[in-house]
């Protein structure tokens, strides 16, 4: 029985119920941040570098028969 009265509870955890430190909060910010940023560039770099181009053909010769036959 002496083994459960030894496991930590909720309240002295060191980052329970607003006691969290200012680094780790710094930090937690810091990450999202960062992933935000990266994630823009990476939309950004996607956006200016895709250039698609879906036609197959010339105007005499579209490539894409649409008619029904």
């Amino acid at each position: 029985m002496s083994k459960l009265n030894s496991e930590p509870s909720l309240d002295k955890i060191d980052d329970y119920n607003g006691k969290e430190s200012k680094e780790k909060n710094r930090t937690v910010k810091l990450v999202i941040v960062g992933i935000l940023v990266v994630g823009a560039i990476y939309a950004g770099a996607k956006y200016y570098f895709s250039d698609v181009n879906d036609y197959i053909g010339t105007e005499q010769s579209p490539g894409i028969n649409t008619s029904k036959n």
